[in-house]
């Protein structure tokens, strides 16, 4: 194996740990400190400081069980992506010198973990809660910076992923 190819491999690994990290980490401050970002999604789905004359705040929910109910799956999906792309950075470094077909085939997990992360933040912050909850129209309770700084992330480790060694002229 070329020096290049396992360092090809190794930047593959590394982010992949690092989503997991991040999600674990997202994770622990959800549930150590629910209430912060428990706020947060009330507030997006009250549609509460979102512009005063718009005319989509038929759209707002104001039930605190669908609050706690959405707050709570968001969390769990998080803990679902950390554990798979904690668990994929570990079968692509148990991987990391085999042969290139091993190595492909250990990429499963951790692009199961993207792809939920994807769900969480493009789907569940930018589509639901950017869109249809008009979060943009917040200066408060706006996470669209973040979830779009995420899904960025999150997109160019997918396609990192998916190249293999010969795609990117290494043999």
């Amino acid at each position: 194996m070329y020096p290049v190819q396992l360092l090809f491999r190794l930047a593959k690994t590394i982010c992949v740990a690092a989503i997991g990290l991040m999600a674990l980490l997202i994770v622990i401050g959800n549930t150590t400190d629910y209430f912060t970002n428990y706020h947060f999604v009330e507030h997006v789905l009250k549609m509460d400081t979102t512009f005063p004359d718009s005319n989509i705040r038929y759209r707002s929910i104001s039930s605190a069980f669908v609050y706690h109910a959405g707050y709570i799956l968001i969390i769990a999906m998080e803990a679902l992506m950390a554990f798979c792309c904690i668990k994929g950075s570990w079968l692509l470094f148990k991987n990391l010198k085999r042969d290139a077909a091993s190595f492909h085939a250990s990429k499963n997990w951790a692009v199961a973990g993207i792809i939920i992360g994807i769900v969480i933040w493009f789907l569940g912050f930018e589509v639901v809660g950017g869109e249809w909850f008009a979060m943009w129209q917040s200066h408060i309770w706006n996470g669209l910076g973040a979830a779009e700084r995420v899904v960025s992330f999150l997109v160019l480790v997918l396609i990192l992923l998916h190249l293999k060694e010969e795609d990117a002229g290494i043999s």
